[in-house]
């Protein structure tokens, strides 16, 4: 059983910080690069896969948690592994139960316009950009725990 429990730790993080990073540094420009008459379609695509991912994360810092205080107790508390895990997952709360929510009401409200083509163009840019700052720090977090994930276990 703790050969299955190492995987799954494992294969959390990679599936987590690989997902992160293909998502947002390959795909995402990858599909306004190949869309680029129409951005709209490229970013209602992007912003699924950005939900996917952090549905995925969500259920990895789980596990992750999880492991973490079974493997080592209150001694969890003293990893870096494990605050790296719970900022992450805060991060990606913030975004994908707080600043999205708040894109996609700018996005309604513009209808039948697209949003960068509305009045709320500015705000929708500046919560864009709040959005991409928490993906970053998401992100290189994610590679300082595949950096140190050897110390959780």
């Amino acid at each position: 059983m703790r050969k299955l429990t190492d995987f799954l730790y494992a294969f959390s993080i990679t599936l987590w910080v690989g997902g992160l990073w293909a998502i947002g540094y390959v795909v995402a420009p990858t599909l306004f690069h190949e869309l680029p008459a129409n951005r709209t379609l490229a970013g209602n695509l992007a912003g699924n896969m950005f939900a996917m991912i952090a549905w995925v994360g969500i259920g990895c810092a789980g596990y992750l948690v999880l492991f973490l205080f079974l493997r080592r107790g209150l001694a969890a508390f003293r990893s870096g592994v494990f605050w790296l895990v719970l900022l992450m997952l805060l991060l990606t709360l913030a975004g994908h139960f707080g600043v999205q929510p708040i894109m996609a009401q700018l996005k309604a409200e513009a209808l039948p316009r697209e949003v960068m083509e509305s009045v709320l163009r500015d705000r929708f840019a500046r919560w864009h950009g709040v959005s991409s700052v928490l993906y970053l720090i998401q992100s290189l977090l994610g590679a300082a725990l595949v950096a140190l994930q050897q110390r959780g276990k």
